[in-house]
């Protein structure tokens, strides 16, 4: 691990200050942070209501999607629902099956085994549908660059819907309707939205063409968890879409989400974007890493007591065994990149390395490391990748530049996917890390930590927690506010957890003393003098029925260094 660079961003001119009212110092700072440069933008961004929504029809080929739905609905077609095996493939299963079956659709799922089937529409899947009797396929999560597959089924008399949200190719599929926010020719005014996002929205479409959008509210649950679990940014309208979705969740959470929640040790009334993150998601995917993704589809859906208990034990083990074989790899190939000399691109290759945890290992080096990696499972004949990125270097378009060695590949600037000849491995791994070297020469590579203000530990106290929590919900593009406090006294310090990868501290300034937390900072322990600079967020801290606000620090420094 290695120290952060702080960046502290730009104190709020005056006149902004003074153009809104009703706000601390404090609190109008961290609404200047997030670009609300107007009071209109600050109501809406604080309200986080239905006027961040946009018109469905809006989206690309959204007319042509609802037209054939509607087809489909009316005589009475075989629908099929193809997903991705992550929590957000799920989720948007979840919505779109739920959604259309209560309009009276004849709907089934169908999600890929992520061992055997991999990622994303296949043609042999394909085939085995129509052959099945289904006439037309919805993907969620997926499809947008599944060229040859698409040809495939309009061959044989399948026709395709895709929605899906992730990087659009040059060649685009010849679907009945590609509905992608990202597509360059889209004036749809948000971007950002997830698989379970884009789903929704033809959802939306549907019941707006048919006068009953008001079913639409028993779907937000699901969007939320797809938006969040997905580290999909937290602005405009996915701002509602959780808002509403952790409403719910809190309200009325639907049975199998109950048992999880009950598992966990979390009850509902007291959720927020972080039990979905850390939570929800990891459960839901353990399913897809270790075994098939459909006993999460099946917790979502299920109204049997019985069912939702067992299946959320069985995940309970999953996500238990999926945690384990996650530190045995992340281990192995962490040896193995440090063996190999810490290069601008790490990768790590390993015949045993298991598809389903690898974009967990890649992303853990990434972060301790600062640096872009890659984790490959790598088989006789075909091997597979999954790429997790720094904001400095954008992994998918490095793949699209290696294209011509691949024979899948997909994703976002920061986390990809890819499979291959194992005979082109070793080509792919000299051009990335030719392109990596490049654009990364000169980088420093050390984590950016964006810094809200400088403050004391004094000005935190009072509302200002209460406050704060109204910029909720907190994720990616919208962070959790973060202060810089300088001078401030070490108490105590002790390492915490069973390698000591933790530090528990007790801090003072101004004769107020703080209980702080340095997760991750065990290895910083010789840096704890008795005065240091700490840059930390607030947090409630829930411990046997009680709650108090402590210091959840990010990185620290020696006072005056």
């Amino acid at each position: 691990m290695k120290h952060s660079r702080w960046h502290v961003l730009p104190p709020a001119p005056d006149s902004y200050l003074a153009n809104i009212s009703g706000f601390s110092p404090l609190i109008a700072q961290l609404l200047y942070n997030r670009g609300l440069a107007e009071p209109s933008q600050i109501e809406s961004f604080l309200t986080a209501d239905g006027r961040l929504q946009g018109d469905p029809f809006l989206l690309p080929d959204m007319h042509q999607a609802v037209a054939r739905l509607y087809q489909a609905l009316l005589s009475g077609e075989n629908i099929v629902i193809y997903g991705d095996f992550d929590a957000d493939g799920i989720t948007a299963t979840a919505l779109l099956v739920q959604g259309l079956t209560r309009l009276g659709g004849k709907v089934t799922p169908y999600i890929p085994h992520r061992l055997t089937e991999g990622y994303g529409l296949k043609t042999a899947a394909l085939e085995k549908l129509r052959q099945q009797g289904a006439s037309l396929v919805i993907s969620v999560d997926c499809g947008i660059t599944a060229v040859a597959e698409i040809k495939r089924a309009k061959k044989i008399g399948l026709d395709v819907i895709v929605t899906d949200h992730h990087t659009p190719l040059d060649v685009m599929p010849p679907a009945t309707a590609l509905i992608n926010p990202k597509r360059a020719d889209s004036a749809y005014p948000f971007s950002e939205l997830t698989g379970a996002g884009v789903a929704l929205k033809l959802l939306q479409a549907v019941l707006r063409s048919l006068g009953k959008e008001e079913q639409l509210e028993d779907q937000f649950d699901l969007a939320a968890v797809g938006t969040v679990a997905d580290m999909s940014p937290l602005l405009g309208e996915n701002r509602y879409l959780v808002k509403q979705g952790l409403r719910r969740l809190n309200s009325a959470p639907r049975l199998g989400i109950r048992e999880m929640l009950t598992r966990a040790g979390l009850t509902a009334g007291q959720l927020d974007a972080e039990s979905i993150s850390w939570t929800l998601a990891p459960r839901l995917n353990a399913a897809g890493r270790l075994a098939h993704a459909m006993s999460s589809y099946n917790l979502l859906m299920t109204e049997s007591p019985q069912e939702a208990q067992g299946l959320s034990i069985w995940l309970e083990q999953k996500n238990a065994e999926r945690q384990k074989l996650t530190s045995r790899v992340l281990e192995k190939a962490r040896e193995q990149v440090l063996a190999e000399g810490i290069s601008p691109l790490l990768i790590a290759s390993h015949q045993e390395f298991p598809p389903g945890v690898n974009g967990l290992v890649a992303g853990r080096l990434a972060e301790e490391f600062y640096h872009p990696a890659i984790v490959i499972k790598r088989g006789h004949e075909i091997s597979s990748g999954s790429c997790r990125s720094i904001p400095e270097f954008n992994i998918i378009q490095a793949l699209d530049q290696c294209r011509r060695l691949l024979s899948h590949y997909g994703g976002h600037s920061q986390a990809a996917g890819f499979t291959l000849l194992t005979k082109n491995l070793p080509q792919l791994q000299n051009t990335l890390r030719q392109i990596a070297t490049s654009e990364l020469e000169g980088v420093d590579l050390r984590a950016r930590l964006n810094i809200d203000t400088e403050t004391t530990l004094s000005n935190l106290g009072g509302d200002t927690f209460q406050t704060m929590q109204k910029l909720a919900p907190f994720g990616r593009g919208n962070p959790v506010p973060t202060f810089l406090s300088r001078g401030v006294e070490t108490v105590s310090c002790r390492s915490m957890g069973s390698k000591g990868e933790h530090l528990r501290l007790k801090v003072r300034q101004n004769s107020k003393v703080w209980d702080a937390v340095g997760f991750r900072c065990g290895d910083f322990i010789s840096d704890v003098t008795p005065t240091i600079d700490m840059v930390y967020n607030l947090e409630l801290d829930r411990w046997q029925g009680a709650e108090t606000l402590r210091l959840n620090i990010l990185d620290f420094v020696p006072a005056n260094q």
